[in-house]
């Protein structure tokens, strides 16, 4: 690994200031970009690490919304009985991650900032019509994930908190890889203000939503509805631990699960 500076700002402000200098970036969990830099896959000149930022930690649930800090680690997430009393799903799929080194250091905000196509995060981001707030501004989660590691985050733009709006239902399931237990394929199912939504990652180069998915539960909601569905596997990933076609069969069998899950 080079060497490189190393900042622990305390505010906000401090890490807008920190973060202004050339081959700066932000460190959150440090779980993808520690590992990255081990191998010589990014070298920033300086890191500016988030962790000192106390007002980036907060769990809250108020007026029918739960809002997670950016800096809230998974496995204060999976453990707040707050969120367990309001959300159980997103307390089950952050209790789920990776291991408990990683649920320990990895945060919210670090995760969808990174965008990993197999993060689980962005699916219950995605179904659950959540509004990623930054330092500058609200942004929708159906405007957030763009690509492969690619977000609709601007440089330097610090992703401060996620919310929530608590639906009536909502599922998980996920059919992990088991040595890394990032998602092959994960499907996270809710009903609520926004209609019924099911939002897939680890199949595709980012998370995604599934239209004829969400209009037979819309019509019925019901494990069965999901039965029949044919997903195309046009665009999917296919690699050593599942191709394309397996991972596009996937995806109605884990929503119907999903969804049984979701009650």
């Amino acid at each position: 690994m080079q060497a490189f500076a190393y900042q622990q700002p305390t505010s906000l402000a401090e890490a807008q200031q920190a973060v202004g200098a050339a081959g700066a970036r932000f460190l959150a969990g440090g779980q993808s970009l520690l590992p990255a830099m081990k191998l010589g896959l990014s070298a920033p000149e300086s890191l500016v690490d988030l962790g000192g930022i106390a007002e980036l930690k907060s769990i809250r649930v108020s007026g029918g919304t739960v809002t997670l800090g950016a800096m809230a680690t998974h496995a204060s997430v999976a453990e707040s009985q707050a969120v367990r009393d309001t959300l159980p799903a997103l307390a089950e799929l952050a209790g789920n991650i990776g291991d408990r080194q990683v649920r320990n250091r990895g945060t919210i905000g670090g995760s969808l900032a990174n965008n990993d196509p197999a993060a689980d995060y962005p699916a219950a981001v995605l179904a659950l019509g959540a509004t990623i707030h930054t330092d500058r501004r609200t942004i929708a989660a159906d405007d957030f994930f763009k690509a492969l590691y690619e977000t609709a985050l601007a440089e330097g733009e610090i992703i401060t908190a996620v919310s929530f709006p608590v639906p009536t239902k909502a599922g998980w399931q996920k059919f992990k890889q088991p040595a890394s237990r990032f998602s092959l394929v994960g499907v996270f199912v809710a009903q609520g203000p926004q209609g019924a939504r099911v939002a897939v990652t680890g199949a595709g180069p980012c998370a995604f939503r599934v239209k004829a998915l969400e209009d037979k539960l819309a019509a019925s909601w019901s494990p069965t509805s999901c039965d029949g569905v044919k997903i195309d596997a046009a665009g999917l990933n296919s690699d050593l631990h599942g191709s394309a076609d397996y991972r596009a069969a996937l995806i109605p069998v884990l929503a119907k699960r999903a969804v049984q899950a979701a009650g």
